[in-house]
């Protein structure tokens, strides 16, 4: 070995080298966790079944890749962070185990201007109610569930009656926002109810804002005082598919500017198979856009300014102008956004990026007509 070692140092002069062998990734063992949360539980609890935590916010520091925090039915403080990274074969996921059932409200004296502020990557938020309408001292709430990380998904959530008597401000909100501020790369936002969002005529405020590449899917949104879905900053590459909006100031804006991470257009974003029905505008591009977007087998209809403002040169196809027949509407109260028989609406969606249940967890079968609108009939 002496002899060896000798040799190579002295050939090190002509050009000897010892090469290591290629590294091999090893991807470290997760091992899956449960924590549990409970109305009647303990922040001091070790967060099992028997002894659960009483917030999320303890349930945030405990979490490790892999973790999957259960939320039992009850009312709980928002306004807390999650910081911890998941992983992408070891998400962590923040679940309410009855949908809607878990209610987070604003505490009686609120230090943040959010309900949910997660910053960490790899993430589900499912299944939870976001209700901002209590009376609160301190900071009320301009957004509800915001992500500024990567890979997430907030989905079956229901956002409801954030900034509605606040002052219009250019510092703005959403009931629910995906950010690229912090580098945010790509996040999901399915199956969603998303209502009562900002005062009336504020344009700052949105439902569902998204300034990263992403999905926006089977969302129900209504009552908002800007867009329902509105894309800005960073967007681009963004998949907007069988949503329905109605009884807002627009339905789906796609634009980009003010850029934080890229230089923009909005480009290659694809808006299809959804309603917009019943907005003071319908679909419309604004800023900085590309010519690669699309606008296929959409429902749009009766908004009273303009049903379509789209950039200079593009066109859209397949559009159905005609009511959407939904079995129940009204611009107040609840409104019953599933297709009654006759709807026009009923088989006309492309198939294409149509994958997954609807609004109700009803399959889209691809052997099937797809609808358009959030409710499969």
């Amino acid at each position: 070995m002496i002899t060896t070692l000798c040799a190579c140092a002295a050939l090190a002069a002509v050009g000897c080298t010892v090469k290591d062998k290629h590294p091999v990734a090893v991807t470290p063992e997760v091992v899956p966790t449960e924590l549990w949360v409970a109305q009647d539980g303990l922040d001091s609890n070790p967060g099992t079944r028997a002894a659960p935590l009483r917030s999320l916010a303890r349930a945030a520091q405990l979490v490790t890749p892999g973790t999957t925090v259960n939320v039992l039915p009850g009312t709980y403080q928002g306004g807390f962070r999650t910081s911890i990274n998941g992983m992408a074969n070891a998400r962590i996921v923040f679940r309410s185990t009855e949908r809607w059932q878990a209610r987070l409200v604003p505490p009686p004296v609120s230090g943040t201007d959010m309900a949910w502020d997660n910053r960490a990557s790899y993430i589900d938020i499912q299944g939870f109610e976001v209700d901002g309408s209590p009376r609160t001292e301190g900071q009320p709430w301009t957004t509800g569930i915001y992500s500024g990380g990567s890979y997430n998904r907030i989905a079956s959530n229901h956002v409801h009656h954030i900034a509605t008597t606040l002052p219009c401000t250019s510092k703005g909100g959403s009931g629910i926002g995906v950010d690229s501020y912090y580098k945010g790369m790509y996040s999901e936002v399915i199956g969603n109810s998303v209502h009562d969002i900002g005062p009336a005529g504020c344009r700052y405020v949105q439902g569902i804002y998204v300034n990263t590449p992403g999905t926006v899917r089977n969302n129900i949104v209504y009552r908002v005082a800007e867009a329902g879905v509105h894309l800005w900053h960073d967007a681009h590459k963004v998949i907007v598919v069988n949503n329905t909006i109605t009884a807002s100031n627009t339905g789906i804006l796609v634009g980009g500017g003010d850029f934080y991470h890229t230089r923009g257009p909005n480009d290659h974003t694809h808006v299809f198979n959804n309603i917009v029905y019943d907005n003071r505008y319908g679909i419309s591009e604004q800023g900085a856009t590309g010519k690669h977007n699309s606008y296929r087998n959409n429902l749009v209809f009766g908004n009273k300014e303009a049903d379509w403002r789209l950039a200079e040169g593009m066109r859209h196809a397949g559009t159905i102008a005609a009511a959407p027949g939904f079995l129940s509407y009204s611009r107040s109260g609840t409104p019953d956004f599933r297709l009654a028989a006759d709807s026009p609406a009923i088989g006309k969606g492309l198939e294409h990026g149509a994958d997954g249940p609807d609004f109700y967890g009803k399959s889209r079968d691809q052997n099937e007509s797809v609808d358009i609108g959030a409710c499969q009939h």
